[in-house]
């Protein structure tokens, strides 16, 4: 008998042979992803669009479906994240492309590299519309404000010239969602085949990642090498170029300190010396200020960074700022800079590393005393935090959660963080040991994402661990995808933080409405607060009833065991853990949190 492979190819020679001068149009598209190396396409089936995904097997791409079309963008957008290569997701006319637009926006905003593939009615009847046309909205004018490049195709001999226009959209600048829009009549019929339609992606779009020049490697160069005590502030742009180990070098080679921007945590092992992690706020605001030159790596300098003013940084008159990004409008768009290079971040650090190695430039002592200070720091309020860790109560404290996840999955094992409070304590009890290994959506905040973006990874990475720490709140917006694990037979780990409340409104709230009590009491009750408290669903429950293995734990000595059991069960796990609420709803830094929204003074 052949091997599952040895059918297909089986079967897609049979099919070329039965129709060697014909292709249907969605054909088109599945043979150009194929060029482009496409392996997975994100979406829900439907006969508007049959011509292109009954085409994606015969081209090698499996198509992973999902239980709604948001999470096929979350989905898409974290294949891209984690391989640095392009998330590919599709939704049908009319409600399909409406339920799709959170997911594309969230996508956009996070920089992750999408194309969203989507049907139209019929040609005639839409672009303009008729009138009362069914399952029709003007779904390019809708996506246009919120992608790259959002486009409808208007006839079968465009379809291939605009699909090469969307890739090289797709490769061009900033990640972020490009969009094409194809009817679906153009998507079913069956032409005849032009092959002029084919070719490789050498042709339409450039492969080599944009470079420095010379002469800004140089000049890069004698500034860092004349600097006191350099900063290496590192945003996501570094993470989509995949310069993880270039990172490191530079760093090395420097002796500099580090900061990252908070999409960027992934960026580096958190063991480095000289980093001042996110989330020790104190030691961040130090290298931060002390520093006398900047170079920032792919990063805006947005707003959880203070925009880069006083006094969270050091004076423009004081600071000296190189600034590296893939998309020129981000130059010296923050704040006044003294060398701006266009360039992708590896192809950079690879040209800036090779320089300083030649160079063997003579590292100040002092720069080793600035990294010695910020591990002081650090060290400081890491001994702070941890000692959250010996309140051992039932039910848990929070934080018992990520420090059992770090002391028991892999080092490369993949973590999606979701929630509120429960992202915070997340955050600040997670360490990461390998680069790349994290997910969320820092921009947006947007609840539920992570149980998608949880089986994205999976998709991504099949040998690798997964699991996903996110809160109750948060895990109702799509637990149904628990389902698309199961039947897709990842073994992703849930772990779903159960408060029963929205806690970071309600401790907002709380001191909205009766700061002093807040104060005294640590929490209101319900009637004094409002619509901030949720009935309970037992997720344990609800993903036994979908096949998954289910457990709750309450007890912080208990959960590693739950964990052993889920990982042995195979299966997609989700446990649910009950935390305190009160205590859940104290996170770490929630006044620093509240603060990054206001505009510094400086």
């Amino acid at each position: 008998m052949p091997s599952t492979q040895q059918g297909r190819t089986l079967r897609k020679k049979e099919q070329q042979m039965a129709k060697p001068n014909k292709i249907k149009g969605g054909e088109i598209l599945s043979r150009m992803l194929a060029e482009e190396g496409a392996k997975h396409v994100f979406g829900i089936i439907d006969g508007t669009y049959f011509g292109f995904y009954s085409t994606l097997e015969e081209n090698g791409i499996a198509l992973i479906s999902p239980r709604h079309e948001t999470c096929a963008a979350h989905m898409a957008g974290a294949y891209a994240r984690l391989t640095g290569g392009l998330g590919v997701c599709m939704a049908s006319n009319g409600p399909g492309v409406a339920n799709i637009l959170p997911g594309v926006a969230v996508e956009q905003a996070e920089g992750h590299r999408v194309l969203l593939i989507t049907s139209s009615r019929r040609t005639g009847i839409s672009y303009p519309e008729r009138g009362g046309t069914y399952q029709y909205f003007p779904q390019v004018d809708v996506t246009r404000p919120m992608t790259k490049w959002s486009c409808a195709v208007p006839s079968i001999d465009r379809v291939a010239e605009l699909m090469r226009r969307a890739l090289r959209i797709s490769f061009t600048g900033r990640p972020g969602v490009v969009h094409l829009d194809v009817p679906e009549d153009i998507m079913n019929t069956t032409y005849d085949l032009d092959p002029t339609w084919f070719r490789s992606p050498s042709s339409y779009r450039l492969l080599e990642p944009l470079a420095p020049t010379t002469t800004q490697i140089h000049a890069a160069c004698r500034m860092l090498m004349d600097a006191k005590q350099p900063l290496l502030h590192v945003g996501s742009g570094v993470i989509h170029a995949q310069a993880f180990a270039e990172l490191q070098e530079t760093a090395r080679l420097l002796q500099a300190t580090i900061t990252t921007s908070w999409a960027a945590r992934a960026a580096l092992d958190e063991r480095t010396e000289g980093l001042a992690h996110m989330h020790y706020v104190d030691a961040v605001a130090e290298a931060r200020t002390k520093a006398d030159l900047v170079l920032v790596l792919g990063s805006r300098l947005g707003e959880t960074d203070w925009w880069g003013k006083a006094p969270y940084w050091a004076k423009p008159s004081e600071q000296k700022m190189i600034q590296v990004d893939i998309d020129p409008e981000i130059l010296g768009n923050i704040r006044p800079i003294d060398l701006a290079i266009q360039a992708d971040c590896k192809t950079f650090l690879q040209a800036l590393n090779k320089e300083l190695e030649r160079l063997h430039p003579s590292i100040p002592s002092h720069r080793q005393q600035a990294r010695q200070s910020i591990l002081q720091s650090t060290q400081k309020r890491r001994q702070e935090l941890d000692k959250m860790l010996q309140d051992h109560a039932i039910p848990m404290h929070p934080a018992h959660v990520p420090v059992a996840c770090r002391d028991f999955f892999d080092d490369d094992a993949i973590v999606v963080i979701d929630g509120g409070n429960t992202s915070i304590w997340a955050h600040f009890f997670h360490q990461v040991r390998t680069p790349n290994a994290l997910l969320g959506t820092p921009k947006m905040g947007m609840l539920g994402a992570g149980v998608s973006q949880a089986i994205g990874a999976q998709i991504a990475y099949p040998q690798r661990q997964v699991y996903c720490i996110i809160g109750d709140g948060a895990m109702g917006f799509h637990m149904q995808e628990i389902e698309t694990a199961v039947r897709n037979h990842l073994p992703i780990i849930y772990l779903v933080l159960c408060d029963k409340q929205w806690g970071m409104v309600k401790i907002n709230q709380q001191f909205a409405l009766k700061p002093l009590k807040t104060l005294l009491m640590k929490s209101l009750s319900p009637e004094e607060t409002i619509n901030t408290d949720l009935h309970e669903i037992e997720f344990d429950q609800l993903a036994r009833a979908m096949g998954a293995y289910g457990e709750r734990v309450a007890d912080p000595f208990g959960l590693r065991e739950a964990l052993e059991r889920a990982q042995s069960s195979g299966r997609c796990s989700v446990i649910h853990v009950d935390v305190d609420p009160t205590k859940h709803m104290w996170a770490p830094n929630l006044k620093t949190f509240k603060d990054m929204h206001q505009e510094p003074a400086g």
